[in-house]
């Protein structure tokens, strides 16, 4: 409980707490069939934001394994709780958009470094959101071993199924605002997808120009096996030239991480389409419940004049069978009127739903477009840096060449 109070004081988790994934392990255990399966978890570690007195020692952190399904599970759980809000993605399950000489495996250490940084960079994300951050199922995801998370984090059925509505459907009634932010995370989503495919086949190519100066060193070495005179210096130009070659592994593995903070964004607009999706079932069942009520109306108004404006198999009836005596009609009316009075307050209470869900929505999606367009603005100058940087190594290692050529 004195843990839980950081989250009841309604203020922002990061600013209490120090977050960090600080590694990850690979371990083997039996799934759910009982199959023996390898696995990798991931240490959540946690300490209290607390200026430390000069000289003295940083508290220990409180520390606990996650699995990558128990993120899944906590971002689900989020999407759920709260539809509004455009939820952090996830790093990806398995290895996309890579370069050919980049392992794929889920299990390869160095994906799962990158996974590590991703997880790591969810929770902050989490941790960093007003709304989010004062959720005390993140906070207790973050601080208590639970072994049955999907027991603790319960989801009401009615929720899971509106959910699986919100991935599915599709409705006519659509507001201007929220179908131009549909489209543009559309629009960006193939964006990202290109510059993420154009990169990993520049990447295979960059590679492929790098590894083949390796033969330049090699044809160095050899010539200055038959040169007297010249020999020190082609030998020391074809040492440059493998160094060089060597350099592009290191190079294109740092690169990643430049992908990796493009795929966030390519997975931030699933969460984007997920908040209009919503919108739109509110919109929908609103709809819905307007017909509803319009329908309800009518019938009051045949009953109360005789006058039958649309097909109905009561209407039918009637003919056939009869008209109903007044006390009948009478409680059918006064039925209706109760009906009725209910679908008016059902409208009301689900056009001020839909009015607080567009307010708090877009709330966040505005806090969303600064966070996006300062971190992708951020991404790119930093990719251009590191491409500066490599065509100034490629130029140092040419420089040095040449002097080994003058000395010859």
């Amino acid at each position: 409980d004195a843990k839980l109070n950081m989250v009841e004081r309604g203020t922002v988790l990061l600013r209490k707490m120090e977050i960090s994934v600080a590694e990850a392990d690979k371990r083997t255990g039996k799934n759910t069939v009982n199959m023996q399966e390898t696995y990798t978890v991931y240490l959540i570690e946690t300490r209290p934001a607390e200026s430390v007195p000069e000289g003295g020692t940083p508290a220990a952190p409180d520390t606990l394994w996650r699995r990558y399904s128990e993120f899944e599970l906590l971002r689900t759980y989020l999407l759920v709780t709260y539809p509004y809000i455009i939820i952090p993605p996830l790093p990806e399950k398995r290895a996309e958009f890579v370069w050919h000489k980049l392992s794929a495996d889920n299990l390869d250490p160095d994906f799962v470094e990158r996974r590590r940084v991703g997880l790591e960079n969810f929770l902050l994300r989490v941790a960093s959101h007003p709304v989010l951050s004062n959720d005390k199922i993140v906070f207790l995801f973050l601080t208590e071993v639970m072994n049955n998370l999907e027991y603790f984090i319960f989801f009401p059925e009615t929720q899971i199924i509106a959910l699986k509505i919100q991935t599915r459907f599709i409705s006519a009634v659509f507001s201007r605002r929220f179908m131009g932010l549909k489209h543009y995370s559309d629009e960006l989503n193939t964006i990202i997808l290109q510059l993420l495919r154009v990169r990993a086949r520049v990447a295979d190519r960059v590679y492929g120009v790098y590894k083949v100066h390796g033969n330049y060193g090699r044809v160095f070495s050899e010539w200055s096996a038959i040169e007297k005179e010249m020999g020190d210096g082609l030998q020391s130009a074809g040492h440059h030239m493998d160094t060089y070659a060597a350099a592009i592994d290191d190079i294109l593995e740092e690169e990643e991480h430049y992908a990796d903070q493009l795929k966030e964004y390519l997975f931030y607009t699933d969460s984007v389409r997920s908040v209009c999706r919503k919108h739109e079932l509110i919109q929908y069942e609103l709809e819905m419940a307007a017909q509803d009520l319009t329908y309800k109306k009518q019938q009051k108004e045949e009953l109360a004049t005789g006058a039958v404006r649309i097909f109905s198999l009561k209407g039918m009836t009637s003919k056939l069978f009869g008209q109903e005596s007044q006390e009948q009609r009478e409680g059918r009316i006064a039925a209706l009127e109760q009906s009725i009075q209910e679908g008016e307050e059902a409208i009301k209470e689900k056009d001020a739903e839909c009015q607080e869900f567009v307010q708090k929505a877009w709330t966040d999606i505005e806090r969303f477009k600064e966070q996006k367009d300062k971190d992708l603005r951020e991404a790119l100058i930093s990719y251009a840096i590191m491409q500066i940087s490599m065509c100034k190594k490629g130029i140092q290692v040419w420089s040095n060449a040449k002097e080994c050529f003058n000395k010859m």
